[in-house]
């Protein structure tokens, strides 16, 4: 213990200083509280009881014991749902296929069927391939005639007959001084009344007429809807001579595809046996 002036060593419990009488301040000593004393006491009658005691030993209530301290908190376990898997599309898909199945078999219908509603959409999408009346080497004596009949659905639109002919003189008699060289040949298109009139022979009005040619071009528009129609390469005119002929022709559908993509399209067709 040393004086807070001289700093003189002092014996325990001096209250001043020996040498220069400064007091002497010893540190405050802090009293500690008295502990407090937990005491069990009947709530109804104020007795006090004996530490464990469930019931008054005065008036026999019970003892209501002191809550249990809670038990250190533990962190909440939330339980989180799974998250939603994503809902198959097995459904979806298959009505896709039934759809597309569905259009499929439509499309097949509209390409192959004879229903004027199915001719008049190939017709209009250009769908319709090429139909061949003939394609062939034939021959026709004189004062004859040869004819081919073709018809159209009822619908029919935007077809046309297209085709080309050549003629050879059939001149295997080498002494018949009084041959005709004329290779000449007269085409015809007409409709089914046409054909009965020009038949008995009188004129009539023909949808196609090439005059007296030896090779020619045919090409003419044929009337919407439906109808019978004749291709006729008359000879009738000639008053020995036979012709050999060759010809072809087809219905062409009009349509707004190209030209190539019509071969390619009729190519397929007729792969498929269409």
């Amino acid at each position: 213990m040393l004086c807070s002036k001289c700093a003189v060593n002092l014996p325990e419990g001096s209250q001043f200083c020996l040498k220069c009488g400064q007091p002497v301040s010893t540190p405050a000593t802090e009293i500690a509280p008295p502990a407090a004393t937990a005491i069990l006491a009947c709530s109804k009658c104020g007795t006090s009881l004996p530490e464990g005691a469930q019931f008054c030993l005065k008036c026999g209530k019970p003892v209501s014991s002191p809550a249990k301290s809670a038990p250190a908190d533990r962190p909440k376990v939330v339980d989180t749902p799974p998250a939603e898997l994503p809902r198959p599309r097995q459904k979806r898909r298959i009505f896709h296929w039934i759809l597309l199945g569905a259009v499929i078999v439509v499309i097949v219908w509209v390409m192959s069927s004879d229903n004027p509603v199915a001719q008049a959409v190939q017709e209009t999408v250009g769908w319709k391939h090429d139909q061949t009346i003939l394609d062939a080497s034939f021959s026709i004596g004189p004062h004859t005639f040869r004819y081919y009949k073709f018809a159209l659905p009822a619908g029919s639109v935007n077809v046309a007959v297209v085709g080309q002919f050549a003629t050879v003189s059939d001149n295997r008699k080498e002494n018949d001084k009084d041959r005709d060289l004329d290779n000449s040949i007269e085409v015809y298109v007409l409709t089914e009344g046409a054909f009965t009139i020009w038949q008995n022979g009188y004129a009539t009005t023909a949808l196609y007429e090439s005059g007296r040619v030896a090779e020619g071009a045919i090409r003419t528009d044929l009337p919407a809807g439906e109808g019978i129609y004749y291709l006729i390469f008359s000879n009738r005119f000639a008053p020995k001579t036979a012709k050999n002929v060759h010809a072809s022709a087809l219905l062409r559908y009009k349509s707004w595809l190209p030209e190539w993509f019509r071969r390619m399209k009729d190519r397929f067709w007729n792969w498929l046996g269409l």
